[in-house]
Parts: structure tokens; sequence; C-alpha cells
């Protein structure tokens, strides 16, 4: 196959009616990289995805697709392959001719046809399905023929929209392996649109944060999850979502403490060390986040020392088997910004108030081994080397100069 990196170059796209979908997108996808685009429902990913494809006009800038400028070259010309969440099937068709279907179109010799649809039906576990219609197929087995579909055309790029959407649960899982598993094997530079933040960081070489049609972070999974730009990428990546509280700097015995209600968490120096910006703030309020999975039960480590301890009393207990999600409530008003209006928005979750409670929710993913009950108190030991901080009046994570990773 022929792979191609992608380059968007201040790529502007703009409705008739005046709503600007994409801004002033620049990036670059490297050949053979796995490229997820994630964000809310309207940021301006999917329509990313189709100016790629050409089924989108752009309104500024320019898309590159190897060497070649792409931006006024119709779609059957761009030597891409493009997957669709309702699969795209022809109903009427056997999977060998669905399959084949482009390639006929191209006037493909039939022993070349026959030769690459045979070779991606072996790739996808097909090759006892091909006389099938996609009638008599399971939705999965129908994902995979939507696949094959794109892989015999042997294009220089495949670009994927929310593939998996239409799969229950379990079926995701599994298809969601199995395309990062196909797209490694091939090394077909691929653009990959979901709103799920799961997939994306457990598919994605790199993956594109977005939000309003602006690009907000690119960066591997890992390092999105441990140095969030802003709050905004800090609260969408994460599932459970970070917790936030405001709290105050103060210096104490030459470092700096987090002070949150009647609640402190020393901040380690290894913290500060890390993120110089923070003494910036010294005196001055921050948004402090707390991730679910850097909390646990402190009486499984008792001899752990009292600066990394939080008292609060559990609102519900969800046991889930390999771990136990606690629900409390802590004695400090409930932050609300734009960031979090948007983020509760996209989740479906009620409506934030436009004045702030008077107490936090927070949640914390526990070891199956806690204590934990409903209306009894617990006391959770913070991992503090792990907390995250962002400037309240910006949203932007404070780090190495006061306001994005080093």
């Amino acid at each position: 196959m022929r792979v191609a990196g992608i380059a968007f170059e201040e790529v502007s796209k703009v409705f008739p009616d005046g709503t600007e979908a994409v801004r002033e997108l620049d990036l670059q996808i490297n050949d053979g990289e796995f490229m997820v685009f994630v964000g809310p429902s309207g940021c301006g990913k999917t329509t990313a995805l189709r100016m790629v494809a050409g089924l989108e006009e752009i309104t500024r800038g320019d898309i590159r697709i190897g060497d070649r400028v792409v931006s006024d070259v119709p779609p059957k010309d761009r030597d891409v392959a493009m997957v669709f969440q309702n699969y795209a099937l022809y109903p009427h068709m056997s999977v060998y001719d669905n399959m084949a279907f482009a390639l006929k179109l191209r006037k493909e010799p039939k022993s070349e046809i026959d030769r690459r649809v045979k070779k991606a039906a072996k790739i996808l576990g097909l090759d006892e399905l091909l006389g099938r219609k996609p009638k008599a197929l399971s939705g999965g087995q129908r994902q995979r023929v939507a696949m094959g579909r794109a892989i015999v055309r042997e294009p220089q790029a495949f670009l994927m929209d929310e593939p998996l959407s239409n799969l229950d649960a379990k079926l995701r899982v599994q298809m969601r392996t199995e395309i990062a598993k196909i797209q490694s094997d091939l090394g077909v530079t691929t653009i990959y649109v979901t709103h799920d933040q799961t997939e994306a960081m457990t598919m994605g070489d790199r993956v594109a944060v977005l939000r309003k049609g602006l690009l907000q972070q690119v960066d591997t999974p890992e390092s999105l999850y441990e140095h969030p730009v802003n709050l905004f990428v800090g609260g969408f990546i994460g599932s459970p979502a970070m917790n936030v509280v405001e709290a105050g700097l103060a210096r104490s015995n030459g470092g700096l403490v987090a002070e949150f209600g009647s609640h402190r968490l020393d901040i380690d120096s290894e913290v500060l060390g890390a993120r110089p910006g923070l003494r910036a703030f010294e005196g001055k309020r921050v948004i402090l986040g707390i991730r679910p999975e850097d909390m646990e039960d402190a009486t499984l480590t008792p001899d752990a020392p009292q600066a990394r301890r939080l008292s609060a009393v559990v609102d519900l207990r969800e046991a889930l088997g390999s771990e136990v999600l606690v629900y409390l409530q802590l004695d400090v008003p409930q932050v609300i910004t734009e960031d979090i209006k948007e983020l509760a928005a996209d989740t479906n979750a009620e409506e934030v108030p436009e004045e702030p409670a008077e107490r936090s929710v927070l949640v914390a993913r526990l070891d199956p081994r806690t204590r934990a009950k409903k209306g009894e108190p617990i006391e959770l030991l913070v991992e503090t080397k792990r907390l995250h901080f962002f400037d309240p009046a910006t949203g932007l994570g404070i780090y190495g100069d006061g306001s994005s990773p080093s």
C-alpha cells in the first residue's frame, strides 16, 4: 500500500449560516500514524475528517495528502478510503461483491480483485462469509466488511467516522482492539473520529482534542492524561472525570499546601520541581484537579502521612467487581467555569447552576477491599504527586511557565 502523511494548514470551515465548525486547524499527521480526533458533539471533528475526504469544501487553508495539496481535488481522486458508522453496505450484494465494488468501478483485473478481496477477508476473518448478504451478518461482521471494503482499495489513508458507535459495549471493545491491530499491521495513515475518549486513549498513537472548532491539544494518550494543557482537556480525558475544587495555595515549611474548606494537602517537592509556575500562585486561588484513581481508602495504608488525607462522608457506593466507585461530598463550593459547563453538557449531566452549590461532589475509584459504606465517614489517601493545577482566570494548566506543559 502507498501511505502518506496528512497535513492541515490553517484550515477553517464556515457553513452558510455563519457557523465556524473548524478554526485555523494546523496539524501534521505522520506517515502510518493512527491519529484520533476526539471532543464533544459539535466540536468539528467530523467536519475536519470530511474535509480530508473531500465531502466538505474548505473555506480557508489547505489540506495535503503526501506531497499533494488536495483542497480542490475531487473525492474520488484523493486516494483515501472512508469507513462510516452506519457501514453503508449494499444490501443486495454479497460480502464479496461489497468488498469488490470499488475495484470493479476502477476496472481492476478480475484476478487482482479476487486476490485483494480474499487477502482482506483473511485479515478480517471473513473467509467463510464471502457469499452472505449483509442482512445475514451481525453488527460486528458488517463492520468488518466495511473495513474490508476500505482495505482492498489499498489507499494512502483510512478515514473512520465513529465506526463503532452502532455496536454494543462488549463488541466495541473487541472491535477497537481488532481495528488497532489491523491498522498497525497495514501501517496505513489513519484518522479516526470518536466521541468516546476511552476509544481515543486505547487506540491512538496520538490524540487531538477539539473544542468548538479549535484544536486544544494533540499528544500521546499518556501525555494528555498526565499533562492536560487546560481544564477542558483535563476534564474530558479520563473516566470517571477528574474531580475539581477551588483551593488556596499557602506557604508551609518552605513548601506549599493546597487548602480547600477544612482540608489541606501538602504539595510534594517533586510536584513543585515539575511545576515551578505554582510558586507564582502562592497566596492565590487555583483550581485543583484530583483524578478518581489517585485516591485510596486510607485504612488500607494506615501509616500514610496526615498531609495526604481527606475526610468525607460516603453518599453512594458502586461496586463494579474489580473496583469500587465512591461518591462523596466535601464542604467546599462547587467549581463553575465555562469549561465545567461544557463538560457537563457533553455528558448529559444535570444543568450546572449559575451560582455554585455550597458543597462539591467527588468521585474516588477505590480498591475492592475498601470498607466504604453509604452514610459512613471515610478517610481517603490522595496521591499528591499526581495532583493537577489550573489557573482559575484562564483555565490553563500550571506548569513550567504557569500556563502550559513544559
